[in-house]
């Protein structure tokens, strides 16, 4: 199967952990572009959803499903949403789409992240794709120093902004063992809107497209 059809795979299977007559968190990307037009197919069946991203918001109207506003909801039974990389404990590297801070502020809305992802994005260690990190820009060159002292590169991701309209810093070169612990460190940095280490806000669940099918990961 190519990587697109596993996408498609997992994305389907993610209705099954959508809760009938409730709101559900939907994130971004390729993968979660799949979910939305799949969960088309049971909009009748949900009263919404709450959107990580102006690109799925659009997407999610334009199939007729009703987009809720985060700052008027309290609670969400789900959050589906794809990741960059994902370890063996759930914690994930996410913003590979720029729009990481929307997806924690809903992911943490959620009682229960679902991640779908296929299984190239499941790794031992996370850190070998760059972690993105939303700044303030006038503190992007302090950051990325204090980056390097980690033994990272920070460069700024060229011609991107946010929905939030900040940019992003994306390092390479980490090996990311203790991500909570660094998700910590990184997160008192002034400057740092999000950084895109999702171990606090780890998947409880992975939906992970295989050879052989969806392989479901609970942690």
């Amino acid at each position: 199967m190519t990587q697109d059809e596993l996408k498609v795979l997992v994305a389907r299977a993610a209705l099954d952990h959508v809760v009938p007559g409730e709101l559900v968190g939907v994130g971004t990307g390729s993968t979660v572009n799949h979910f939305i037009d799949a969960l088309a197919t049971m909009k009748d069946r949900i009263r919404g959803a709450v959107s990580s991203s102006n690109q799925s918001t659009a997407r999610l109207q334009a199939r007729g499903i009703r987009v809720f506003d985060a700052s008027k909801v309290e609670a969400l039974p789900v959050y589906i949403d794809g990741a960059d990389e994902i370890d063996g404990q759930g914690c994930m590297i996410k913003g590979g789409g720029a729009a990481l801070t929307r997806e924690k502020i809903v992911a943490d809305l959620s009682g229960c992240f679902v991640c779908i992802v296929d299984a190239s994005k499941r790794v031992d260690v996370l850190g070998a794709f760059p972690l993105p990190v939303e700044v303030i820009a006038m503190a992007a060159p302090q950051l990325a120093r204090r980056f390097a002292a980690l033994g990272g590169t920070a460069t700024l991701r060229p011609g991107v902004l946010t929905d939030n309209g900040h940019p992003l810093l994306d390092v390479r070169g980490l090996r990311i063992t203790d991500p909570r612990a660094l998700e910590s460190e990184i997160n008192q940095w002034p400057g740092v809107v999000t950084v895109g280490l999702f171990a606090r806000h780890r998947a409880r669940v992975c939906l992970l497209g295989t050879a052989q099918g969806v392989e479901t990961v609970v942690f």
